[in-house]
């Protein structure tokens, strides 16, 4: 008989430091997911903090083996993006690491607000504010530069920003430009829409920067769509990006610091190949290189990782309601969930995630499709990354099979909309926490509980 912990053997180099089986069940970081649902119940969502702490500190790691190895003069900042996740408990969690903060949209500057009303970040915090920037936006920045949080940098996205900050901001402060980087080939258009054109930039910072003693030019910002990957596009963008910063470096003396951006991948299958710290050296090596080269000073790094920070974190846990065999060929494994609402991105982007039986580990298994709740046809996962068949154990009767999504942890509760109307009006699931104690024994606790129908009705007006 093959048994389905034979199949993920045979195909992976399974344990992982991550993923293990016990009794037929499947441990997460350690943690006994079956455990985990006999409290709770399914679907399920829950976000394992300590991974959080990790991510944030191999990077720290990696860069400042990166530094020390090619004797690099500048510092290193790790930024955490906001927009990948929001919540209280992941903000906590990642500003436990010295971590600082990267916005992206106006209500960003109230949550910056409460954090340090709270105490968990002060006024030399440093606040990279991105995006395109409506008038409330820039006047929340406004309102904290002049309230003397003097790391705040508004980066600027256009031609035309700054004249806000000149009229409104009160005090000496500083700015950033962010570049309009090229998209990769395939991409839908040639120039990212954001940022400031290599052509401009120079003429930006004559114009309105450079003779003005109210403003500074601190960072030249850099980000591509594709993230960093070991591509010939990805270090011919970074060359070119480089080139720009010594050459206005040679004008601006204020600028000392280059913010590459974001985009660490984060492990989508268990076959996952990536060398964290060789891209870090690399990173490092060019910077200083080409730096060398001119004559120039390096400058300090920063990086806004948000995926890498926290999408490794979270996993989604799902019960197999029933099975259906459909033309006499397709056999459909329905969850208790939808995937259109729950992991926007499988649908949007027809991202894959890890994904893995928790129980029935020792039963035999066949090919399936998973199925969701919703009316949509297309709402289904039917192949993994890492091959073109989804296989899972065999159903039985009066057993239940659950199966997980592992790395969801960016982005799926914003794209979903969480807490308001989903499709079909499928309900939020639960949403659980779960951290280690200082002797390493694990506790947990309820987030959120699963959306009820009254909390949909009232969204919608009815009484």
């Amino acid at each position: 008989m093959n048994n389905y912990i034979d199949l993920i053997k045979q195909t992976f180099d399974f344990p992982t430091k991550e993923f293990s089986v016990a009794d037929n069940q499947l441990n997460f970081n350690g943690v006994n997911l079956m455990e985990i649902i006999r409290e709770y119940g399914t679907p399920l969502k829950l976000t394992y903090l300590p991974k959080i702490s990790e991510n944030i500190q191999n990077a720290k790691t990696y860069f400042g083996n990166a530094m020390q190895r090619h004797d690099y003069k500048g510092s290193y900042t790790y930024c955490y993006c906001t927009k990948s996740s929001h919540f209280s408990f992941v903000m906590d969690e990642a500003l436990k690491n010295e971590v600082h903060i990267e916005t992206s949209s106006t209500f960003d500057i109230p949550l910056v607000k409460s954090l340090y009303q709270q105490g968990k970040i002060d006024k030399d915090t440093y606040i990279v504010c991105n995006g395109f920037k409506r008038e409330l936006y820039k006047q929340y920045v406004s309102e904290l530069l002049n309230e003397g949080f003097t790391n705040c940098i508004p980066v600027l996205d256009n031609l035309t920003e700054i004249d806000y900050y000149l009229e409104h901001v009160k005090v000496p402060f500083k700015v950033g430009i962010r570049i309009a980087a090229d998209e990769e080939p395939k991409f839908g258009f040639y120039t990212s829409r954001l940022g400031v054109r290599y052509h401009d930039i120079i003429k930006l910072y004559e114009e309105k920067i450079k003779s003005n003693p109210h403003v500074s030019l601190k960072m030249l910002h850099f980000f591509i769509n594709s993230g960093i990957r070991d591509t010939a596009y990805y270090w011919s963008e970074l060359t070119r990006f480089i080139q720009k910063y010594v050459e206005l470096k040679k004008i601006a003396p204020d600028l000392d610091t280059m913010d590459v951006g974001g985009g660490w991948p984060i492990k989508t299958n268990v076959f996952f190949d990536y060398d964290y710290q060789y891209m870090a050296d690399q990173i490092i090596k060019n910077i200083k290189w080409m730096c060398a080269k001119n004559n120039t000073v390096e400058p300090h790094i920063f990086t806004e990782f948000g995926s890498y920070t926290v999408g490794e974190s979270g996993a989604v846990l799902y019960s197999i309601l029933d099975e259906k065999l459909q033309n006499d060929k397709e056999l459909w494994y329905m969850i208790d969930g939808s995937f259109i609402t729950q992991l926007p991105d499988s649908w949007g982007l027809n991202q894959k995630y890890i994904m893995l039986a928790i129980n029935h580990w020792d039963k035999e298994y066949h090919n399936i499709s998973l199925g969701g709740l919703t009316c949509d046809s297309m709402d289904y996962y039917n192949s993994e990354a890492h091959q073109f068949n989804i296989y899972l154990p065999k159903l039985e009767k009066n057993k239940t099979q659950y199966i997980g999504f592992f790395h969801t942890g960016a982005y799926q509760e914003s794209l979903g909309g969480y807490g308001g109307i989903q499709h079909c009006l499928i309900p939020a699931p639960k949403h659980v926490i779960i951290d280690r104690n200082s002797d390493g024994s694990i506790h947990h606790w309820l987030f959120s509980p699963e959306q009820e129908s009254k909390d949909m009705m009232k969204i919608l007006g009815y009484k």
